[in-house]
């Protein structure tokens, strides 16, 4: 048996869990309040605050840090590498620290584990950060030679589902032609074709179906009016297509259930938007279906969204004639983190070097 500490930094909040190998000793989520986080000018300044929290936590459960074989962070915003686990080693946690992607609380998973790894002489792994990046080469062109598609999407979750269905089947991921959608404040919709992510939208930066926060894909010219509109800094178009559109932006709620609650009322706005959502979604799986020209093992859905059957029956009857479609609801990241290390401690796979 294994004995893993797992560590997922958000904005707010920094969840710990320990598992013995799958099964869990114990899950917690910290919540950390914006007068908290307030004193730190930058994400890697939050960094020894919410270690020692994470180190207070495990005293009061009474894990002892000898007892860990491994420690595993969620990876951050790196520079763009293959799907797999990989050990945390200097450059990764430079990459991490400058947020060479970008600036999120995600870059501080593996620089905390890294550093409570140390302190008891054992490995630090992250485990398929948000920057997996399998694209193939056609997939990355658009119609503008110096800009390229990129790969930034919910990788811990998606590749995790889809390990999980292919152990379902009795199969390997390698063996698999899948996509699968991730369901939550972003949306990302990945086309995984034996074991890779060969197509997937930019999840981060709004590309692909609009969601509860997100602009997603946007007429160009439209976009172009906004930004030379004079009325927003770059800082801020960024941040809100990334973050204060889509249900944000028409409702003043990302929470899914608020807006179906309004169409319960007989809200029509509320309807057709939430429709429109699902539309996007159903469209994005037929154009990624193309993609492995219609040869797709399964369609699976996951996130918090996929809670809802309102929502999952509306993305079904659009696209189940492409490939049965699998619901997967929730995000177990936590257990994927310790999935990942176990498999390199198992001997199943090697740990990969991030150059």
């Amino acid at each position: 048996m294994f004995r893993l500490l797992t560590i997922n930094p958000g904005s707010t909040s920094t969840k710990i869990a320990v598992y013995d190998d799958t099964n869990p000793v114990f899950v917690e989520v910290l919540r950390h309040r914006k007068d908290e986080l307030a004193p730190f000018e930058t994400i890697y300044d939050q960094y020894e605050f919410r270690k020692q929290l994470i180190l207070g936590i495990l005293r009061q459960k009474g894990i002892e840090l000898k007892t860990l074989d491994a420690v595993v962070g969620r990876g951050g915003l790196v520079k763009p590498v293959e799907g797999g686990t990989y050990a945390v080693n200097e450059r990764i946690l430079e990459d991490a620290r400058i947020g060479i992607q970008g600036q999120h609380p995600c870059n501080l998973g593996g620089i905390i584990a890294y550093d409570i790894a140390k302190m008891i002489n054992k490995p630090a792994f992250v485990v398929d950060p948000g920057v997996v990046d399998e694209l193939d080469d056609i997939a990355r062109y658009t119609g503008i030679p110096n800009i390229k598609r990129t790969s930034l999407f919910h990788a811990l979750n998606q590749k995790a589902v889809a390990r999980r269905y292919a152990a379902e089947k009795g199969t390997k991921y390698e063996n698999l032609n899948l996509i699968i959608v991730h369901l939550g404040g972003g949306i990302s919709v990945g086309c995984h074709k034996k074991g890779r992510v060969v197509d997937v939208n930019n999840a981060l930066e709004g590309e692909g179906p609009f969601s509860p926060e997100r602009a997603g894909s946007l007429p160009v010219g439209e976009v172009i009016k906004i930004c030379y509109s004079g009325e927003y800094t770059f800082e801020e178009v960024k941040k809100y297509i990334s973050s204060k559109c889509g249900f944000n932006a028409y409702f003043n709620t990302q929470d899914v259930r608020e807006v179906e609650k309004m169409i319960d009322e007989g809200n029509e706005k509320a309807k057709i938007v939430y429709e429109a959502m699902a539309y996007q979604v159903a469209k994005w799986i037929g154009m990624l279906s193309v993609v492995l020209k219609g040869e797709v093992d399964a369609i699976i859905l996951t996130g918090g969204i996929a809670y809802s059957e309102r929502f999952v029956s509306l993305v079904k009857e659009r696209v189940e004639f492409i490939a049965p479609v699998v619901i997967y609801p929730g995000e177990d990241e936590m257990l994927a983190l310790a999935e990942g290390g176990l498999r390199v401690l198992r001997g199943e796979e090697k740990a990969k070097e991030y150059k």
